[in-house]
């Protein structure tokens, strides 16, 4: 019997069970981005900034967009700004590079894939950010790609992009933030003491919550999960042991610090003042 060849397509060896966490100021700052396109834009691309820890999931802590012009067949990049805003980004952050890129609109276009192929040049297995600010399906989806290759032996035919799991959480810090930016009126931002405040109530609503769920659980209304029972255990013993009147000194220490550079802020403000005046009479006289 004569032997038959086999032609055998395969996909290239790819991290898709990679994920990333997207912070907040870089939804926002997409978004503000997209407000303020060129007329004639329809959507708007950029490059994502961040790093890559030590599990293997992609931090995304900042972006840029970067002017570009397409058509049909052909998508046209501004390289020179991309790489002067990058090089601006790494004096001020040095250790955030480049982790991919992202496009508003829904899911992946036909031009995403030339774009992905340029940033598959400037790091390795980049990430697709996509955020619908048109509001598709009746809200502002955001999903993240990676691209897959399908090749013949070593000749690569095309790609695939294949979506994975991103984490939209926030911290504390980040949440007081957002809670601010996503009102649509503000009359001032809040100061240290404010924000402080704002984070106890939250913290104390969390804690009854936690209260509820183990009463509940005690009494039989709720079942137990032993996952949970030793996520709070292992809160509650991450906790230090400190008497109130030690706990209070803390607070308070912290309070009379913060109390002390703002005094030294609102000082040096005050001198600056100062010398722009004597500065402005001298050079009238």
């Amino acid at each position: 019997m004569a032997s038959s060849d086999h032609t055998i397509l395969q996909f290239s060896p790819s991290s898709t069970s990679i994920s990333a966490k997207v912070h907040p100021l870089v939804i926002f700052n997409i978004c503000d981005c997209f407000v303020r396109r060129p007329d004639q834009a329809d959507r708007i691309i950029g490059t994502l900034l961040g790093s890559v820890l030590p599990d293997g999931t992609v931090d995304i802590r900042n972006s840029y967009a970067v002017p570009h012009s397409e058509s049909q067949d052909q998508v046209a990049l501004e390289i020179d700004y991309h790489h002067n805003m990058l090089s601006s980004h790494q004096k001020v952050n040095p250790k955030e590079v480049i982790v991919g890129w992202f496009s508003t609109g829904f899911g992946v276009t036909g031009g995403s894939a030339l774009i992905h192929d340029f940033f598959s040049r400037e790091t390795t297995n980049p990430i697709h950010l996509t955020i619908d600010t048109g509001f598709t399906n009746g809200e502002a989806s955001v999903k993240g790609f990676v691209s897959v290759h399908l090749s013949i032996g070593d000749q690569q035919l095309a790609a695939q992009f294949q979506e994975i799991p991103l984490d939209l959480r926030m911290v504390e810090a980040e949440r007081i933030g957002f809670d601010i930016l996503k009102t649509t009126a503000v009359e001032k931002l809040p100061n240290d003491l404010e924000g402080m405040e704002a984070s106890m109530q939250r913290l104390l609503a969390l804690i009854d919550d936690i209260y509820k769920y183990v009463d509940d659980v005690v009494e039989g209304r709720v079942p137990q999960d032993n996952k949970i029972g030793r996520f709070i255990s292992d809160t509650v013993a991450s906790l230090p042991k400190l008497s109130p009147q030690d706990f209070d000194k803390l607070v308070n220490d912290g309070l009379e610090d913060q109390l002390l550079l703002l005094y030294l802020a609102s000082l040096t403000r005050t001198q600056l003042s100062f010398a722009e005046k004597l500065n402005t009479a001298a050079q009238i006289l």
